[in-house]
């Protein structure tokens, strides 16, 4: 099970011409919105990154004005941990096991849970909060990220075995977030 204390979110590219082409955007943000407030309310890191952002411009305003203080990490490698500002940051967290959400996932979101996986990494992907432009695409990222090793998991699973406990402000919080 995830421990509060020793994980991460990463939000994987999830920016504005990446977001238009995904068949359910909206489902999508909603449920990543969701899961940002979630880890945001337990404390836990967030790392987020942008695939090629002048290209695919920037962070979708939905998801960037939720990670107020936290600046993405502008890559060009599919897998997060190919980018060599990602690992610092990443080491910098103390953490050792890592949420995943974000687009595409069988090419980024797959990518870098085999890259994490192969550092020792615990993976969960939060397959509600993950997308690809094609369903059987999305399918398949699942089913590889499972195949090589990560959880597969959704919004609410993950944030309720994050806090373990129905009581205090926080579980008020996670209660409210996910309704």
């Amino acid at each position: 099970m995830l421990k509060r204390e020793d994980s991460l979110l990463v939000v994987i590219d999830l920016q504005e011409r990446l977001v238009a082409a995904m068949p359910d955007r909206e489902t999508l943000l909603d449920r990543a919105r969701r899961l940002i407030a979630g880890a945001k309310a337990l404390g836990l890191p967030l790392l987020v990154t942008e695939q090629n952002p002048q290209g695919l411009g920037p962070t979708v305003p939905e998801i960037a004005r939720l990670l107020e203080g936290v600046r993405p990490i502008p890559k060009t490698s599919f897998g997060c941990l190919g980018c060599e500002a990602f690992g610092a940051a990443l080491r910098d967290t103390g953490r050792r096991s890592a949420l995943l959400c974000g687009i595409e996932t069988h090419v980024c979101v797959y990518q870098t849970a085999c890259g994490l996986l192969a550092e020792g990494w615990r993976v969960e992907v939060v397959a509600d909060a993950c997308s690809s432009r094609n369903p059987a695409d999305r399918a398949i990222g699942l089913e590889k990220c499972r195949d090589a090793g990560a959880g597969v998991t959704s919004v609410e699973t993950a944030l309720f075995e994050l806090l373990r406990v129905a009581e205090g402000a926080v579980f008020k919080e996670i209660a409210r977030i996910v309704k």
